[in-house]
C-alpha cells in the first residue's frame, strides 16, 4: 500500500472541508427554506440546529478518521465489526449521490455556456424560463430516452473536471481548493453588491434578516432547519470520513470544526442577501421557491433578464451567477467521490488513483440516465430517497455506534487533544451525540414517512409507483444490503489469500 496522504497544512483541511460543505444547497435550497420559514426565524433556528446538532457530529466524524486513518468503512469498524454495515451504507450512498449530483454539475455548466443568450431575452421572462428545458430537452416525467449531445458534453466536462481534481487524492484537492473555495464568495459579494444597489431590494434583506416570530410554531421550519444543517455540512456521506483521515496530528479538530460549520453557515447567508436583494430588486420576491433546480434553472433566469436594459450586461451577470454556482458544485461533487474511493481504496488495499478512476467511470456511466429527456424526473426521485430515507438512517445509526457502543469520551479527548482556546465540552458533545442528534434524526425520518405515506398516500409526486420503487425504495434496499453484500465478497476474498487490517482504537 502506498503511505496515506495528509493534506499540506491545516489551512487546506479547512480549505477543503469548507469546499465540500458549501455546495449548490448553500446557493439555492438555504435562501428558499429562509423564504418559506420567515427569513429571520429560519436563521434563528438553523444557528440552534447548527449547535446542537451540526457541529458536534462534524467533529465526532473528523476525529474519528484521524485516529484510525481509514475512510468510513474502516472506520466504522474500528468501532465495532458489527457496525462495518453502517460504513458501507454511507458510502454506497454517496456513490448513490454523485451519479446525479454530477449531472446538476454539468446542467450549471451548461447554463453558464449559454448565458450568451439572456442578453437577446430582456424582460422576456418566458423565454428565460423556458431556456433550461430547451436545453436539455427534458419532459420532467419518466417519458423519453433521448440525449442532447451538447448536454452529453458538459457531463463529460463535468466527471473531467472531478477526476482532474482528485486523482491524486489530498494532494491534488489541496491545489484545487485554494481557488475553487474563494472564488464562489468573490463572484457572491459582486452578485450582492449589485443586487443590494437596486430600487427594491431593501424589502428583500428586510425579509431576509427579521425573524417572524410566529413561524416558531410551525413544525415543519424545525425540520426543514434541521434537515438543511444536516445535509449541508456533508456528513453522514463518508466525506468527512475521507478527509478527517488525511487530517495531521498537530490539527485542532475542535477549533477546525468551528470554522467549517461557521463558513458553512456564512456563505449561505451570503447567498441568501444575493437571492433576497436580486428577487427584491427585480420584484420577483414571491417566486423564490424551496426548490433548489426550479429556483436556478426557472426562476433566477427570469430575474436575469429582469436586472437592466442592457442585454449585454444580464448575459454577464447570467455568467457570473452560473459560474459562482460551477465553483460551488465542483468542490462538493469531487469530495464525494473522494469520500468513496477512499473507504474502498482502505477495504480492499487498491491504490487510491485506481479507485477513484473506477469510481468516476462507473459511476459516470450510470449518470447518462439523469441526462435523458426524462432524467430530471429519475433524479428528483433518487434524490428524494438518497437524502430523506438513506442519510438520516445512516445518520441515527452513526449517532448510536459511537455515542452508545463505544467510549464517547476517547472520541471527545481526540478532538480536543491540541484544542487551546476552545475545548469542547463533554456535556454537549456526549448531549448532541447520544440523544439530541439521533432524536432529531428520528423525528425527521418519521415527518418524512408521514409525509409520504400520510399526506401523500404512499407516492411521492406524480411519477409511476413502478419508478418509485425502482429508483426509490430498490436503490434504498441496495444501499443498505450493501455492507453484508460487501461481507460475502470479503470471506470469498480472504480465500484466496486477503488479510483485512486490524483498525484498534489505540489509546
Amino acid at each position: 500500500m502506498e503511505k496515506r496522504s495528509q493534506w499540506s497544512s491545516r489551512f487546506t483541511f479547512i480549505l477543503a472541508a469548507i469546499g465540500s460543505a458549501v455546495g449548490l444547497g448553500n446557493a439555492w435550497r438555504f435562501p428558499g427554506l429562509a423564504a418559506k420559514h420567515g427569513g429571520g426565524t429560519f436563521l434563528v433556528v438553523y444557528l440552534f440546529a447548527m449547535l446542537a446538532m451540526g457541529i458536534p457530529l462534524l467533529m465526532m466524524e473528523i476525529a474519528v478518521a484521524r485516529k484510525f486513518r481509514k475512510g468510513a468503512i474502516e472506520s466504522m469498524r474500528g468501532i465495532g465489526k458489527k457496525w462495518e454495515p453502517v460504513g458501507w451504507a454511507a458510502t454506497s450512498n454517496a456513490f448513490v449521490i454523485v451519479c446525479y449530483y454530477s449531472v446538476v454539475f454539468a446542467w450549471v455548466i451548461l447554463m453558464f455556456v449559454n448565458s450568451w443568450q439572456f442578453s437577446g431575452m430582456t424582460g422576456n421572462n418566458e423565454a428565460a424560463s423556458n431556456l433550461f428545458f430547451k436545453l436539455t430537452e427534458t419532459t420532467g416525467k419518466i417519458e423519453g430516452l433521448g440525449i442532447p449531445p451538447v448536454v452529453l458534453i458538459c457531463l463529460l466536462a463535468a466527471w473531467g473536471l472531478i477526476f482532474f481534481c482528485i486523482r491524486n487524492g489530498a494532494n491534488s484537492v489541496g491545489k484545487v481548493v485554494k481557488f475553487t473555495v474563494f472564488a464562489p464568495v468573490i463572484l457572491l459579494v459582486i452578485m450582492a453588491v449589485k443586487g443590494c444597489t437596486m430600487p427594491g431590494s431593501a424589502e428583500g434583506l428586510q425579509i431576509l434578516f427579521i425573524p417572524d416570530w410566529s413561524m416558531l410554531s410551525d413544525p415543519s421550519l424545525w425540520v426543514d432547519a434541521i434537515g438543511q444543517v444536516f445535509y449541508s455540512l456533508s456528513i453522514m456521506m463518508a466525506i468527512m470520513f475521507a478527509y478527517g483521515s488525511y487530517v495531521g496530528d498537530d490539527a485542532d479538530i475542535a477549533a477546525d470544526a468551528m470554522i467549517i460549520a461557521f463558513s458553512d453557515m456564512a456563505i449561505s447567508v451570503l447567498s441568501g442577501i444575493v437571492m433576497f436583494s436580486t428577487m427584491g430588486g427585480t420584484g420577483m420576491l414571491d417566486k423564490i421557491t424551496d426548490s433548489g433546480i426550479s429556483t436556478a434553472f426557472i426562476v433566477y433566469p427570469q430575474a436575469i433578464v429582469n436586472l437592466t436594459d442592457l442585454g449585454w450586461f444580464n448575459a454577464l451577470f447570467g455568467a457570473i451567477f452560473y459560474l459562482m454556482l460551477i465553483t460551488l458544485a465542483i468542490d462538493s461533487a469531487f469530495s464525494i467521490v473522494e469520500g468513496v474511493s477512499a473507504a474502498v481504496a482502505d477495504k480492499f488495499h487498491i491504490k487510491p488513483k485506481k479507485v477513484t478512476l473506477a469510481v468516476c467511470i462507473v459511476s459516470g456511466v450510470i449518470s447518462i440516465l439523469f441526462i435523458t429527456q426524462a432524467g430530471l424526473a429519475w433524479l428528483d426521485i433518487v434524490d428524494n430517497w438518497a437524502n430523506t430515507v438513506n442519510l438520516i438512517i445512516i445518520g441515527v445509526f452513526e449517532c448510536i455506534a459511537i455515542g452508545w457502543t463505544f467510549n464517547l469520551r476517547k472520541v471527545l479527548h481526540e478532538v480536543n487533544r491540541n484544542a487551546k482556546r476552545f475545548k469542547t465540552p463533554y456535556w454537549w458533545f456526549a448531549a448532541s451525540i447520544k440523544f439530541i442528534a439521533p432524536v432529531l434524526l428520528a423525528g425527521l425520518f418519521i415527518w418524512n414517512m408521514i409525509t409520504l405515506f400520510g399526506k401523500n398516500g404512499g407516492s411521492y409526486g406524480d411519477y409511476p409507483i413502478w419508478a418509485q420503487v425502482a429508483a426509490g425504495w430498490a436503490v434504498s434496499l441496495l444501499v443498505f444490503a450493501s455492507g453484508f453484500i460487501a461481507k460475502l465478497v470479503v470471506k470469498k476474498k480472504k480465500k484466496n489469500g486477503y488479510v483485512e487490517d486490524e483498525v484498534v482504537w489505540k489509546d
